[in-house]
């Protein structure tokens, strides 16, 4: 068993890693420190991220910055109807040698990388959206029959916009499940759009903080923090209240909710209040940062009845609001 102590200053470390790391993509991707957050807490749980965006909020330059700054090797695809699996994944070509000796050869696809942006995901059919299934949970793709793993580690961040649905493919359930987080990329406020607006050509430029070893390294130690039991019992609590199925759930859920979270968003709760109390300079996960969290892990994977879409409810207050009351109740008790 390791040394406490030790653990302690592992924690401390990777949080002021954390903290340079945070400054450096904030000084391209202003006002949205949110979003950063969020993206990161991703990247430390080993996981993939959804962003919902409109056009022009600096998505593709989150991706593109998040890659220099971790370390990673990253590739970017954009998804259209025409795209097809081999686009993405690879192909066998067969090559004649100067001996005359005809072979295969395979030619790696663009998803052979550590850090992959899929933009605007929803354009591809679903037999092409099909194609990330595998390499998203097993981190490996199957091609002419052999496994071939992928970098280490493997990231996707797709992004969708949230506006324009003609042409489009929704994401089928069992893809959703499979991102950690869903983050909402909103309009930046007053006083950011007018630094946007106002400043020169001259741009920051982000510098790397780590490397692919101590991002691997920072899963480890991500998995090791300690995480109370109240904590747990409230992500579970949550969690199952959030089934419409489940007997004494809130009234808000049986009456809007279609369907509800699966085991992966326990799991996901779980590492995701790790990353939040990491990022902000904690050594261990409390309460409200299952609040805090409660969102972007839940709300991609539950869906609001016709019904509820009907009247206009909001599934983010329904989440919001049965997590707040859940804890209320557990800090009464």
């Amino acid at each position: 068993m390791s040394n406490p102590d030790d653990l302690v200053a592992e924690i401390e470390a990777l949080g002021a890693k954390l903290a340079e790391a945070k400054t450096s993509i904030t000084k391209r991707f202003i006002g949205q420190e949110r979003v950063v957050d969020l993206v990161l807490s991703a990247l430390l749980c080993g996981g993939h991220g959804l962003l919902i965006g409109l056009p022009g909020l600096g998505k593709t330059r989150l991706v593109d910055t998040l890659g220099t700054v971790m370390g990673l090797d990253t590739n970017r695809i954009q998804f259209t109807p025409d795209l097809m699996p081999a686009d993405i994944l690879g192909s066998e070509v067969l090559e004649t040698g100067g001996d005359g000796k005809r072979e295969f050869r395979f030619i790696e696809g663009p998803i052979f990388c550590q850090l992959l942006m899929a933009d605007e995901i929803n354009r591809a059919s679903p037999r092409t959206q099909s194609a990330l299934l595998q390499a998203m949970q097993e981190k490996e793709v199957t091609i002419a029959g052999e496994h071939r793993p992928l970098g280490m580690p493997f990231h996707v961040l797709a992004t969708q916009n949230p506006i324009e649905q003609e042409g489009t493919y929704p994401l089928p359930e069992a893809q959703l499940d499979r991102f950690l987080v869903q983050i909402n990329v909103q309009y930046p406020d007053r006083d950011t759009e007018r630094e946007l607006a106002t400043t020169g050509i001259a741009e920051e430029e982000a510098h790397a903080v780590f490397t692919t070893a101590e991002l691997m390294a920072a899963q480890t130690v991500l998995r090791r923090m300690p995480v109370g039991e109240k904590v747990v019992d409230l992500i579970l609590d949550l969690v199952r209240a959030c089934r419409p199925g489940e007997p004494g759930v809130p009234e808000a859920v049986a009456r809007n909710v279609s369907w509800g979270p699966g085991p992966r968003a326990a799991q996901a709760l779980m590492l995701t209040v790790r990353a939040k109390a990491l990022l902000d300079g904690r050594l261990a996960p409390g309460p409200q940062d299952v609040i805090d969290m409660a969102e972007p892990v839940l709300l991609h994977r539950m869906a609001l009845t016709f019904a509820a879409r009907a009247r206009g409810e909001s599934l983010g207050d329904i989440i919001h609001d049965v997590a707040a009351g859940i804890t209320r109740v557990e800090a009464a008790a």
